[in-house]
């Protein structure tokens, strides 16, 4: 399901076609029209791949915001390189401002996002009442949905558009009108979504994402709005868990379900973003971020990984059961061959450490690569840094969860990106009940950690889980997956230590409205705390 390309395609061309104004000489005959086009369900999928094509910009600066202003991943500068003005820098200490390119870019990301799907909905609004239509439009409002819920969770009091072309610049609403106009939209779209799972809608919302998004943001309801929904978390959750013909379960090889040539036959996948390492936008931030340039041998890649993000010990200090498969996930320690030689560099001893003080400096020096746990500022000379050397450059385990594509001739990856997964939602549950939610279907929120548990290590079940218990595994089970900031603030933990971040102040749990979206809008209303 790697042909978001050709749904594009197919969406410009209809557009295209909408918006030609001009009386032509030649009789076209097979030219589109608003008579003609959209009317099977193929041309509502071409009308709509607009929108998937944009969803698949959320990979790089969606996860700066969401992980790295968390425990769950750091990103210094080693030598000046990646620093950028400090933009990963004030990620880590929570001292991000108004002015930060990646808050301006997600904001722009996914008010682009909403705008295309406001679009999209306006293409097909005259369009005869037939079953496509029903469904193109209840997808529509879903992503559009989505996207809202995404910068309802970042931001807080956001603007809330509809209308296509309307140049009336919005109001900013309260956080509690915005997750109130969500819910009526996915609930209103869930009669017209598809509970067709597989192929066939694979890339697109079905009634089953809209399931999924409602259990995020009632889970979330006390965060966003101060009201319990624990409740109605549970029964979306069971919504899914008691679909007929029991369409999700539980992969037993945690690893291969973010492999290259994961999609639609992934039985957890409940939504989620195809790409394809052929075209513009594939999906490139493992390869390209977290990788350590050392190993790019041994990963067989067609290019040098920049190398520059890892993750903190005080994340992976929850990977602390030796039997758990999701360790695998990670790179750490003496690395390897494939063949079990060791992977080694020849530098200089300088080149290995550049705060060698020896005359022999330039002298040649190969070492086996050790990627180490620990990130430490080196550099006092430059702000935020590591340092420049291969000793800064194997700081801190890395990520390897979207594994490496060796297939592909750039950065770009075929690795597809689940937004909702069928073990979030067995973790949800189980979190609602836990906080109070009344337990159904005879399962309990032991019963269902240990379910999952139960393909993800060969450690005895659990007797026991507290919320705390249940917080770790949703670090083993999510990480890197843009949801842990989400987690963090439910938990109570956002506000901590880690790392170099000392910020307490919970006004932080939101992000500025970026500078340049107030200087489109005046209207739109700053976020507490920030000037």
């Amino acid at each position: 399901m790697k042909n978001l390309i050709n749904i594009t395609a197919g969406a410009l061309l209809a557009m295209a076609s909408f918006s030609s104004c001009q009386k032509l000489d030649v009789d076209v005959k097979t030219q589109l029209t608003p008579e003609t086009f959209p009317q099977t369900d193929q041309h509502y999928i071409q009308l709509t791949g607009q929108v998937y094509a944009q969803l698949r910009g959320i990979s790089v600066e969606y996860f700066f915001l969401q992980s790295l202003s968390t425990d769950e991943a750091i990103m210094p500068a080693r030598g000046g390189n990646w620093y950028d003005g400090g933009r990963y820098e004030q990620h880590t200490k929570h001292t991000w401002d108004k002015d930060n390119a990646h808050i301006g870019g997600v904001w722009t990301f996914l008010s682009t996002t909403i705008s295309k799907a406001n679009q999209s909905l306006f293409l097909i609004k005259d369009a005869p009442e037939t079953t496509a239509k029903k469904t193109a439009t209840a997808e529509m409002r879903t992503v559009r949905a989505l996207a809202l819920y995404m910068m309802m969770d970042l931001w807080g009091n956001v603007p809330i558009v509809t209308q296509f072309g309307d140049v009336t610049p919005p109001d900013t609403k309260p956080r509690a009108e915005v997750f109130a106009f969500i819910e009526k939209e996915v609930k209103e779209s869930l009669p017209d979504l598809s509970s067709v799972v597989g192929v066939p809608t694979y890339g697109r919302p079905t009634k089953y994402a809209a399931y999924a998004l409602l259990a995020k943001m009632f889970l979330n309801a006390e965060v966003y709005i101060g009201t319990n929904r624990y409740n109605d978390a549970v029964a979306m959750c069971d919504n899914i868990i008691t679909a007929s013909g029991a369409p999700f379960s539980l992969e037993t090889d945690y690893r291969k379900m973010f492999f290259i040539d994961n999609g639609p036959q992934t039985k957890e996948f409940i939504f989620a973003i195809p790409y394809d390492a052929s075209f513009s936008g594939g999906y490139m931030f493992y390869a390209r971020y977290s990788l350590p340039r050392s190993l790019q041998a041994k990963f067989s890649l067609k290019h040098t990984p920049s190398a520059p993000m890892s993750t903190l010990p005080e994340y992976y200090a929850n990977f602390n059961d030796p039997n758990d498969k999701r360790n695998a996930q990670w790179i750490r320690g003496l690395q390897f061959n494939n063949d079990g030689t060791p992977v080694t560099v020849t530098t200089t001893k300088k080149g290995y450490d550049q705060f060698y003080t020896g005359s022999d400096g330039a002298a040649p020096l190969t070492y086996q690569v050790n990627i180490t746990p620990n990130v430490t500022l080196r550099d006092a000379t430059r702000p935020f840094d590591a340092g420049n050397d291969e000793i800064a450059w194997n700081m801190g385990f890395r990520n390897n969860k979207f594994y490496c594509d060796s297939t592909s001739s750039n950065r770009n990856q075929n690795n597809d990106l689940p937004i909702f997964r069928y073990s979030d939602i067995l973790l949800m549950k189980a979190e609602a009940i836990l906080r109070g939610a009344t337990p159904t279907q005879g399962q309990t929120a032991l019963s269902l950690v240990n379910q999952l548990r139960a393909v993800r290590t060969t450690s005895p079940a659990w007797t026991a889980v507290t919320l705390e218990d249940l917080y770790k595994e949703r670090c083993r089970e999510m990480a890197w997956e843009t949801w842990h900031r989400n987690d963090m603030i439910r938990f109570g933990k956002f506000e901590g230590t880690w790392g170099f971040k000392t910020d307490a102040q919970t006004f932080h749990r939101l992000f500025p409205i970026p500078a340049t979206a107030t200087l489109l809008n005046p209207k739109l209303k700053q976020n507490p705390g920030y000037n």
